[in-house]
């Protein structure tokens, strides 16, 4: 089975390769904004992007090929994951450019249409196709031009033997006419040759459950061939990874505080808290070797990487018992209850502090700046009583006595103080990735630091009601949530000491962190409540929240907070937030600053901007 197995993957690896036109050839970055546009518009998940599926992205499947079948053909073909979905990087399949095209914005379309995930591959694609020609008829024409030309470069099934021609001619019908075929008929003999590959349709995606991976047809290996011959009692024992020997060490040529922490650079497989699989929280006990692999699939490849919390004397002391938040598990689109642990804390012996000198002259501009946003007095007309006359209202008047008519209004002027009546909450992400150097004498978390700073100082001149957080995580049970300076509290030499006083550490577990702020701004008594979030980068830690899991809570706590009144807006400098941003917060919810080193100027004016009536 193994053998026929491997031989099957191996032939239709090969055949894939047939039929190439360089010259007629479409790359996805051609095509790629459009197939995503196209994918959502048809009703895709928006969660998923659209990426290049390279061989890279099948390693466990490439590695398992390589090993029953002595391939080293690189697969690269369509298909859908949890979180992604894998176009061809180019598809040069016909001899007309404009196939090549359609083909790309079938498969987005296909993809979109997945009714059937749970089905085979064979029948999981005529559902998907007969689904998108019902709900768009216009894919017909060109659907059928694609089947047409691809049935026309396959081989017919007079040259085959007749139970390959009985599969043959079974793709066709279900390509032809989705949905009436059940089943692809057997193979009578091993020597038989697998089907040609359908380019109309998505392959099956890997099945991970213990270690399996899925053949062309959507079925599995069975016990004991593929990828899971290892024995039961391995287990437990991590995967190795060989490494060259070297007989000098690297040198760095550069500031070594340039360089990411050790352990945002490195991607580290690590043990999920909530995994399925039983053995995957016991992988690291009978740990023989560290493994730090690149995809490590299975709990067999997973390993434990944690950062030790600093001693109680360093840290932050911890106010209260801690708050029990929920958590969106979109698998399951269900919300657990309590099921993080959130402990506020406050800088211990910060003392006081003075705006440091360097910041002196930009927070003299701000105020200057802030001070015609600050409430002024203004002159009411026509008041019943006032300190004094309005003489514009008092001829008035004059004149309607004098015609029969009763004065509408007073003869006087009063004054009045314009509040503005909003409240904000910044909330600021001091993960370890915050340690980056950005210059030779500026991190990360310099930049945020002065920005929270200057973004104080402007606020005090408006009197406007503000509060200042920042947060970090240890998985879900360990999220810090820092208090800087609440709403109650003056902006004094106090609370810029705690400013001052923020450091860097662990990950970034924002939808616990969003929900405990919207929960503090709701209680705010303002007609407009703004929630202003700084990071750096993306929701993560070190269980599943690495994964589309943590977009999908923080995007969903992003909800909450509108659906509570709130204004949630993201200030980012991470360049490639536009490929996630715009699905946490929408397409007017955030801003990406290009130079992080602008951010402590531009966020006092950002911030004028959004409160502007």
């Amino acid at each position: 089975m193994e053998e026929f197995i491997g031989k099957l993957w191996h032939n239709w690896v090969t055949k894939a390769a047939a039929g190439h036109y360089p010259e007629a050839a479409v790359k996805l970055g051609e095509i790629e904004k459009t197939a995503g546009i196209l994918f959502r518009a048809f009703g895709g998940d928006p969660g998923l992007k659209v990426a290049a599926a390279t061989s890279e992205e099948h390693g466990a499947r490439r590695r398992w090929l390589q090993r029953v079948a002595g391939s080293n053909e690189k697969v690269a073909h369509a298909r859908r994951d949890a979180e992604t979905l894998r176009l061809p990087p180019e598809i040069a399949a016909f001899p007309d450019k404009s196939l090549n095209r359609d083909l790309y914005l079938w498969l987005a379309a296909l993809a979109a249409s997945d009714v059937a995930p749970e089905q085979p591959w064979f029948i999981r694609n005529q559902r998907a196709t007969l689904a998108a020609l019902h709900n768009y008829p216009g894919l017909r024409p060109r659907y059928e031009r694609l089947v047409a030309a691809h049935l026309a470069a396959r081989i017919d099934a007079s040259q085959l033997q007749p139970d390959e021609a009985a599969q043959e001619n079974a793709l066709r019908q279900a390509m032809q006419q989705p949905g009436t075929v059940d089943g692809l008929p057997p193979l009578n003999t091993v020597k038989s040759r697998p089907p040609q590959p359908v380019l109309l349709w998505l392959i099956a995606s890997e099945v991970r459950a213990a270690g399996k991976v899925a053949d062309p047809n959507g079925e599995v290996p069975p016990e004991g061939s593929g990828s899971n011959a290892e024995p039961e009692k391995q287990a437990h024992k991590a995967e190795q990874v060989e490494t060259p020997d070297n007989k000098a060490p690297m040198l760095a040529m550069f500031r070594a505080e340039s360089l990411p922490t050790w352990a945002e650079y490195v991607r580290v497989n690590r043990a999920y808290d909530d995994d399925e699989n039983p053995n995957a929280k016991d992988a690291a006990k009978d740990l023989d070797k560290l493994s730090l692999t690149r995809d490590g699939e299975t709990a067999v490849s997973r390993v434990k990487f944690d950062l030790d919390l600093p001693s109680a004397a360093e840290d932050d002391t911890p106010v209260g018992p801690g708050i029990a938040l929920p958590e969106w598990d979109y698998r399951k689109s269900v919300m657990l209850e309590a099921h993080c642990h959130l402990q506020p804390m406050i800088a211990q012996d910060a003392g006081h502090a003075a705006l440091p000198p360097e910041l002196a002259a930009t927070a003299r501009k701000l105020r200057g700046q802030f001070a015609a946003l600050a409430p002024q007095r203004r002159w009411l007309k026509a008041q019943p009583d006032g300190p004094e006359l309005d003489v514009d209202a008092c001829v008035r008047n004059h004149a309607d006595r004098s015609s029969g008519h009763t004065p509408e209004g007073g003869g006087y002027l009063s004054q009045e103080r314009c509040e503005r009546d909003l409240a904000c909450l910044l909330l600021a992400d001091l993960s370890m990735s915050t340690d980056a150097w950005i210059s030779d004498s500026h991190r990360i978390v310099d930049v945020i630091r002065d920005s929270l700073l200057l973004f104080s100082e402007a606020l005090s001149t408006t009197g406007d009601r503000f509060g200042i957080y920042g947060f970090s995580s240890l998985r879900r049970q360990n999220v810090r949530f820092h208090l800087l300076k609440d709403f109650n509290g003056r902006y004094d030499a106090a609370a810029r000491a705690r400013i001052l006083a923020i450091k860097p550490g662990f990950y970034t577990r924002m939808g616990a962190a969003l929900r405990q702020a919207a929960s503090i701004l709701y209680e705010q008594p303002a007609a407009r409540r703004l929630l202003l979030i700084i990071t750096d980068g993306k929701p993560n830690d070190l269980d599943l929240y690495d994964s589309r899991y943590g977009i999908e809570d923080t995007r969903m706590a992003v909800h909450e907070a509108r659906r509570m009144g709130l204004t949630p807006f993201c200030v980012t400098i991470d360049r490639e937030a536009g490929a996630y941003l715009p699905y946490l917060f929408g397409p007017a919810g955030f801003c990406v600053i290009r130079k992080p080193e602008e951010l402590p100027r531009r966020l006092p004016l950002l911030y004028a901007q959004l409160t502007r009536d």
